[in-house]
């Protein structure tokens, strides 16, 4: 025990932790990266993706299928997601004001439903969750095969993602214009680019993200709904958005960072190294400090983020 933290063992048990942490904060980043993109901070992020652990954890309660959980949580998310576009694009109403509302009755609506339908009981109830799927052949590679191939669904969908997001942005028409209409939505307009229906799918596309990354929580990592599930990660991912600069390749770097501070919380808690248990838990956060204080400097920020359009 007094090595354990030096053995081949150890070190494949963190990476393949850093992986399984690092999920949420992938799917969520990427939604939060294509609503920055079009111009839109989404504050709401927090209270998405906890209606999304919520919507998970109750469709499977109530029916048994997994991946009407998954599918249930998605759409949960697409609906705030609308709901954003709707206050600050439509609307034309305060990016801040809506996202922070959004959060406040999202989470409070979630623990509502939850008390209706679930009550107060002692013991949470539970479900039978998402287990780890070890890819034939692959998963069998030393060192790398169990930390990169032998995950759940979910974070495979997450690792996938990330190409996606970034051929979509960088590579596609749509994705052009979305960078248009985060820059310059008067240029954008000029050209013919429809910037209402832009920052509507990009929110649509954004909510999604984030319902399926609070899906995570009780349908991959853990088995049951808690209040604060989602411990502040949705804030962690808007700090990750600076860090990645917008660009979907980083955000999986930037997850992988924070992902890796706090699984080593978690595997230290087994060595000898005697230090409270609480410091590894506020280190997270500490870096996301320390990331919003440098990272911020030298973001390229969309240009036209946090300001309404209207045409004329």
């Amino acid at each position: 025990m007094k090595n354990s933290f030096l053995t081949l063992s150890f070190w494949v048990g963190f990476f393949a932790a850093t992986i399984r942490v690092a999920t949420p904060l992938i799917l969520a980043t990427l939604g939060e990266t294509f609503s920055e993109r079009s111009g839109i901070l989404n504050l709401g992020i927090e209270g998405t993706m906890l209606f999304g652990a919520f919507a998970g954890f109750i469709t499977v309660y109530l029916t048994k299928s997994l991946w009407l959980g998954v599918l249930f949580a998605t759409l949960s998310g697409l609906m705030f997601g609308l709901l954003m576009a709707f206050l600050v694009v439509t609307l034309g109403l305060n990016q801040h004001v809506s996202g922070l509302g959004i959060t406040i009755f999202a989470s409070g609506l979630a623990y509502y439903l939850y008390r209706a339908i679930i009550g107060a009981p002692t013991v949470p109830p539970t479900i039978k969750s998402f287990s780890n799927i070890a890819i034939p052949l692959l998963s069998k590679i030393p060192v790398l095969g169990p930390v990169l191939f032998n995950q759940t669904i979910i974070t495979y969908i997450a690792l996938i993602a990330v190409p996606i997001a970034g051929y979509l942005i960088f590579k596609t028409n749509f994705g052009l214009s979305l960078r248009s209409v985060g820059e310059n939505p008067e240029a954008a307009d000029a050209v013919g680019v429809n910037v209402y229906k832009i920052r509507y799918l990009s929110m649509i596309i954004a909510g999604s993200l984030m319902g399926l990354s609070g899906a995570f929580f009780t349908l991959a990592e853990f088995n049951m709904f808690l209040y604060d599930i989602v411990g502040g990660r949705g804030w962690v991912s808007i700090a990750l958005v600076i860090f990645a600069n917008w660009v979907p390749a980083r955000v999986l770097w930037g997850a992988l960072l924070f992902g890796g501070i706090d699984a080593i919380g978690l595997r230290m808690q087994g060595t000898p190294i005697n230090v409270p248990f609480q410091v590894y838990l506020m280190l997270p956060y500490i870096l996301t400090i320390i990331v919003l204080v440098i990272g911020a400097r030298n973001a390229s920020y969309p240009s036209a983020l946090l300001k309404p359009y209207r045409r004329e």
